[in-house]
């Protein structure tokens, strides 16, 4: 008998399970074998311009960047980022200043560092589903307890719950259904958390590709029990540096910047964020005006074409991504998914989401060329579906009729050459 071995963990994260996350290019060319650079990815959502260090007149040169990064390779980053605080604060505008910008390592590195700061084990959360998965994640690391009201209750959520919560996360478009709160809703929201005494956490790591107007990156200024989010991930198209930051009031970002970990952003990771966030014309730069503006005409194409699929049934078209209900589809979302996926094409199985199961997928909008790849590819899946199912349908009546001795392929006089190579 094996020995059963222990390890010095806090008992609860024995049971944790991965957070599950688009972007799986190494695993379906190692699963597939199919090489990196021929896989279209719908499963993760970035601006569909791509690199801005590419784009016509932006003014980014990324060799600038690797140069100034090589001459500190030996320095310790400034811990102060002041330069990128700075800029954060500029290019979120709305009289936020660089006192409340708050630094970090991606999107997750943020959550993080607030339930870290926030939470002891057995506080409340509120998390609505279905929503992004690494609050759940980073909360339950804390040993926290998830409450899961829907999407539709968050404007009606009791008095107890919020008494009973240390934070509600809300991803604002919601990753994965794509709806857009307005922000006199959140406004409205921000002010019931701080009655009662609940840390509002709103993720706008999309806002800038759907409507910065709604943006509430203002309200930690009057407002302790709010905090914002904010990713140059999504927006500048470059998951392979990991950068955003928090925006709090001063003196919650004062405490932050203490507790977070020191040198979190290595020098290509706080250059290339200078660059992007003092990027000509901010928020409304022709690169992400031109992002905006191509999101919602290649995702208005996309979503009718998905709607004329039958089986399947698409949200609205907020961001640069679709949620598509396929309850009624011939194929569940993990079997279309794989399928797909042996073709090359990447969807988001949205079964890692609560409260979902196998009835949702979500599909990143692109160009017109590889949003058009999709929908053959998907097309190409039914007709092998149906050709399956009509193979095995054949398959079972031959079988029937075998078993009954009537017309069955060995009472056939020409059997067995009438069936020669069938």
């Amino acid at each position: 008998m094996s020995e059963q071995r222990s390890v010095p963990l806090r008992e609860h994260l024995l049971a944790l399970k991965p957070c599950r996350h688009g972007g799986l290019i190494q695993e379906t060319s190692e699963t597939y074998g199919i090489p990196e650079n021929e896989i279209l990815d719908f499963s993760a959502n970035f601006n569909p311009l791509g690199s801005p260090f590419e784009y016509p007149g932006s003014g980014l040169n990324f060799d600038e960047i690797i140069r100034k990064s090589y001459e500190k390779l030996l320095e310790y980053p400034d811990n102060r980022y002041v330069e990128f605080r700075e800029a954060a604060a500029r290019f979120v505008g709305l009289g936020v200043t660089p006192q409340s910008i708050i630094p970090g390592n991606g999107s997750t590195e943020i959550v993080r560092l607030i339930v870290e700061s926030v939470i002891e084990k057995g506080d409340k959360v509120l998390l609505p589903w279905p929503t992004f998965g690494e609050y759940e994640m980073q909360c339950r690391i804390m040993g926290a307890e998830a409450v899961y009201p829907s999407q539709e209750e968050v404007n009606a959520l009791s008095d107890e719950m919020l008494d009973d919560a240390k934070i509600l996360f809300i991803c604002n478009p919601n990753n994965p259904t794509g709806k857009l709160r307005s922000r006199e809703e959140l406004k409205a929201l921000a002010d019931r958390c701080r009655e009662h005494k609940t840390l509002l956490y709103v993720d706008e790591a999309f806002i800038e590709l759907s409507d910065p107007s709604q943006s509430v990156a203002d309200l930690p200024a009057s407002n302790d029990y709010v905090f914002v989010m904010r990713s140059l991930t999504k927006d500048f198209a470059i998951p392979g540096i990991r950068m955003g930051f928090g925006i709090a009031s001063s003196a919650m970002a004062d405490v932050l910047n203490t507790a977070r970990l020191s040198w979190n952003l290595g020098a290509i990771a706080n250059n290339t964020g200078i660059a992007l966030l003092n990027i000509k014309g901010g928020i409304d730069s022709p690169y992400l005006k031109e992002a905006r503006e191509m999101i919602l005409k290649e995702g208005e194409t996309l979503k009718a074409k998905l709607d004329r699929i039958r089986g399947f049934e698409t949200g609205e078209v907020n961001v640069n991504f679709i949620f598509v209900d396929i309850s009624k589809f011939m194929l569940n979302s993990s079997e279309l998914a794989a399928r797909l996926a042996s073709r090359g094409v990447l969807i988001r199985d949205c079964v890692s989401f609560q409260g979902l199961g196998k009835d949702y997928i979500r599909v990143a909008v692109r160009t017109e060329k590889e949003n058009d790849r999709l929908i053959a590819a998907i097309g190409d899946i039914i007709t092998e579906w149906g050709r399956e199912q009509a193979k095995n349908e054949l398959q079972h009546v031959i079988e029937k009729a075998s078993e009954e001795g009537i017309g069955g392929r060995k009472t056939c006089e020409y059997y067995p050459c009438h069936f020669e190579g069938q």
